[in-house]
């Protein structure tokens, strides 16, 4: 008895669940591997080493004001009827290193951040003192420059001062061994800033991603450009790019791609020596000049070549996943998304988002959720699929609004949401004033 093989096109394909989809990409990449940068190239990097402090900050006791430094006995009587009369022995600004002793009687006039010299146990800030004028309280120092003889002379106190007032303490802000950052910390300006006044130039940590976004399609024209008939503008791209550095990746526009299996192929193996992620959009459904699946074929391994399948959502229904290269260095995972500019932003919040960041290494890796009242309610949504409508949403009431409607092209709708509204699979339509799980895009 002999049988036929089916053909292939006819066997039912399986549709993947949007939780399995996620779960196969995230399960198959690996944060990148640690570098070490320069600090502001480290921006947005998640660090992966503990740092601590080699030294402490402040490394010297130092004035947080402009004034002079002084013993406590000296002022200790001061007031604005008799004050306190002190020899001015000289000027200490921040930076100097050889410090006059402040002896009885005397004050040495003190800048911001200048070292505390020997002898002195507090600062007058110089509004406390007539400055070396003569005249009433000061508002200001004249400049060194202008006025070199204020180093000198006489100076009224007319308060007094506790002992250490205005003196920011050696290791107040943080001392010698003590951790400074811990691994895990994205580096953004506060830690940047820590990082070089401990004496850092570099951190070790994993690099943003490299993330390469194309598009495909012979009507895509570029913004800028005259529209010809049938043309509309490449947005997704644009789209896509911005998100992925939102995200916290390096993106790389390409310009969009003509519906030719050869060149796009010529494309992405030219884009692979700068990838660390490929994303496309466009090709991926099931029509005659879907090129993104014909160029595709073959261009991975046989394990982890990129596959197509069918998701139960929408938008986004057809999606795409794999690594394309020949290995090592040249070797990227690729996100094949529909090219419908609705089906593509949600699909890059869902599946390319948290690739990005699993990447990077960092937490969170998905956007948050939270549970909202949706006053409007949603008359009707496809069975067996997970729905995603553009919403606006408020957080003072926790309430959630529809915008537009569920078409894949509403480019308006998606500009003016904040927020993704979540119908399950079992959901065909929500009462007004019912309860929804909501995608924070902010």
């Amino acid at each position: 008895m002999s049988s036929t093989a089916e053909p292939a096109t006819s066997r039912p394909e399986r549709t993947w669940l949007v939780s399995e989809h996620l779960d196969d990409v995230l399960g198959r990449l690996r944060p990148l591997d640690p570098i070490e940068l320069r600090l502001l190239e480290a921006q947005g990097c998640v660090l992966v080493e503990d740092v601590t402090v080699p030294v402490a900050l402040p490394p010297f006791d130092n004035s947080s004001m402009d004034g002079y430094a002084v013993r406590v006995a000296d002022v200790a009587a001061a007031s604005e009827e008799f004050p306190a009369v002190l020899t001015v022995i000289g000027d200490i600004a921040a930076g100097s290193g050889d410090l006059p002793r402040v002896g009885p009687g005397e004050a040495a006039r003190i800048m911001t951040g200048a070292p505390l010299p020997p002898g002195a146990e507090t600062v007058v800030p110089v509004e406390w003192t007539d400055g070396g004028s003569g005249g009433g309280p000061a508002s200001g120092m004249l400049a060194h420059s202008a006025a070199p003889e204020g180093a000198g002379g006489e100076v009224r106190v007319h308060r007094p001062a506790a002992a250490r007032a205005h003196v920011r303490a050696r290791g107040s802000d943080v001392g010698a061994g003590e951790l400074a950052l811990s691994a895990g910390t994205v580096l953004g300006a506060p830690q940047i800033s820590l990082l070089a006044a401990i004496g850092r130039a570099t951190a070790r940590v994993r690099p943003r991603p490299r993330v390469v976004v194309l598009s495909t399609g012979s009507e895509l024209v570029p913004p800028g450009e005259p529209l010809g008939p049938g043309q509309i503008y490449d947005s997704n791209s644009f789209a896509l790019a911005a998100a992925a550095r939102d995200a916290g990746a390096i993106a790389y526009r390409v310009g969009a791609v003509t519906d030719d299996a050869a060149t796009l192929r010529a494309t992405i193996e030219d884009q692979l020596i700068r990838a660390d992620l490929l994303v496309t959009t466009g090709g991926v459904s099931v029509g005659a000049y879907d090129v993104v699946k014909e160029a595709l074929t073959g261009l991975g391994d046989d394990a982890d070549g990129v596959r197509f399948r069918k998701l139960a959502m929408q938008p986004g229904k057809p999606q795409g996943f794999g690594f394309v290269g020949e290995g090592g260095r040249d070797r990227a995972p690729l996100l094949a998304l529909p090219g419908n500019p609705v089906s593509a932003y949600v699909s890059f919040e869902l599946f390319v988002r948290p690739a990005i960041r699993t990447l990077m290494g960092v937490e969170p890796v998905h956007r948050t959720v939270v549970s909202a009242v949706c006053p409007e309610g949603v008359a009707s949504s496809l069975p067996g699929r997970r729905q995603y409508l553009r919403g606006r949403y408020d957080a003072d009431e926790n309430a959630v609004t529809p915008i537009g409607g569920s078409g894949s092209h509403l480019v308006k709708a998606l500009a003016h949401a904040n927020a993704l509204i979540v119908l399950p699979e079992e959901t065909t339509s929500l009462e007004p004033g019912g309860t929804v799980d909501v995608v924070l895009l902010d």
